[in-house]
């Protein structure tokens, strides 16, 4: 498509030559805000460059948080979690210097792995959500999915004859997020084949899981003790543990409310 240029144009032309234009060379950000921009510029004095600078910026800064937003979504969280929202008083077992570390990502740059052990309510799915989230943010291709769910699909795969396809396309994210393993027993042809996904990101790749179960009872998930032994080495080696305990304060807060609710 052609634009038209004109020397001398109207006030009323100009826009529409801009509109037109960031159409064409899809800068929705710089179409939304030229008009203001320009007037902004105006009252802060500001140059011809500075004025453009200002729009360039917005435009980057915009799809960089569009980016952000498309990794987020294509991760596949089942809600929103942040490390704003944690609430390390309610956890003291939880160290905010260590996760705040974590959230720099540098232990995904390196492929190293991640484990979140505890009991139910003591923030480990929480934490998970949200540090595969600031990776996303980070840059990095990130997948959640739940232990269970994940086995389902690698044993449909490989009864359909697309079992690498399957363990190729999750050894292509920078983070896989593993929720709720040690939740319910595998088979051996599960534990084999979550194994062979564990095995195709090792030192390449990080892994972030979250368990109920200490490593000590992982052998109620894992039956045959030589693979359990495997799973645990490829998922520890280089890695990062953190122990969020076993109180749950998600009950202390249920309970907490059920108690103001009494008194009131």
């Amino acid at each position: 498509m052609t634009l038209p240029r004109q020397r001398g144009m109207t006030e009323q032309a100009a826009d529409t030559a801009i509109d037109q234009a960031c159409k064409v060379l899809r800068l929705p950000t710089v179409r939304a805000e030229f008009r203001d921009a320009a007037s902004r510029s105006a009252k802060d004095q500001l140059t011809y460059l500075g004025y453009l600078a200002e729009l360039l910026l917005a435009e980057c800064d915009d799809r960089a948080r569009r980016r952000s937003e498309r990794r987020i979504k294509a991760a596949g969280f089942p809600r929103d979690k942040s490390l704003r929202t944690f609430e390390y008083a309610a956890n003291p077992n939880i160290d905010p210097a260590v996760v705040n570390t974590l959230a720099k990502c540098e232990w995904v740059k390196k492929g190293q792995p991640l484990c979140l052990i505890g009991d139910s309510g003591t923030g480990k799915s929480h934490l998970l959500i949200a540090l595969g989230t600031e990776a996303a943010m980070a840059g990095h291709r990130v997948r959640y999915t739940l232990a269970t769910k994940l086995v389902n699909e690698l044993v449909e795969a490989a009864d359909d004859k697309q079992l690498a396809k399957t363990i190729a396309r999750y050894g292509r994210v920078d983070l896989l997020c593993i929720d709720e393993l040690g939740y319910m027993e595998l088979d051996r042809k599960g534990a084999e084949l979550l194994f062979q996904v564990l095995t195709e990101r090792e030192e390449k790749a990080s892994v972030a899981i979250a368990s109920n179960e200490a490593f000590g009872g992982w052998t109620k998930t894992f039956t045959d003790p030589r693979l359990c032994a495997a799973i645990v080495d490829r998922l520890t080696f280089g890695g990062n543990i953190i122990e969020t305990g076993t109180d749950s304060y998600r009950f202390a807060q249920t309970r907490a409310r059920a108690e103001q609710a009494g008194a009131g």
